[in-house]
């Protein structure tokens, strides 16, 4: 285990729209503000994701099992912002629930808002970690610096 503390920078309260691409569009957002290191949270819906749903079997490198999630789902989730040299990385873990049937999963790609997705960012200052690729993982692994 490692660790390193910090203090709360900026904090956003952001709002996506129906339509929007949720993914793609935080990432901008992350990248306009220069977020180096963060937690959101994400409350709201979503009507595409293609999601993870967890490792085939628990290797290393894990062998990811895919998911393609559409129509309308709740979703409330987590994840953390860290960057790989010049690109933003975020991990965003969330349960998408639909008629009372949740799936918990990674969030990946492919996000498209239904009705609102409501994210609230804090900034961390005072960390100096990074997201690299950790190749004997086969993920972008958290790393202090």
């Amino acid at each position: 285990m490692e660790y390193r503390s910090g203090t709360i920078g900026r904090i956003f309260s952001v709002r996506f729209d129906d339509g929007d691409l949720f993914l793609e569009e935080l990432l901008d957002l992350i990248a306009k503000e220069n977020i180096r290191c963060g937690w959101f949270h994400v409350l709201g819906g979503l009507r595409e994701a293609d999601v993870v749903t967890g490792p085939k079997e628990p290797t290393m490198p894990p062998e990811p099992v895919w998911r393609q999630v559409s129509g309308a789902r709740e979703v409330l989730g987590a994840g953390s912002i860290f960057w790989d040299n010049e690109e933003p990385r975020i991990h965003l873990h969330a349960a998408l629930g639909h008629h009372g049937e949740t799936l918990t999963a990674c969030v990946r790609k492919g996000t498209k808002v239904y009705l609102i997705l409501e994210v609230m960012i804090v900034e961390i200052s005072g960390i100096n970690a990074i997201r690299p690729w950790y190749e004997e993982g086969g993920f972008n692994r958290l790393t202090f610096i």
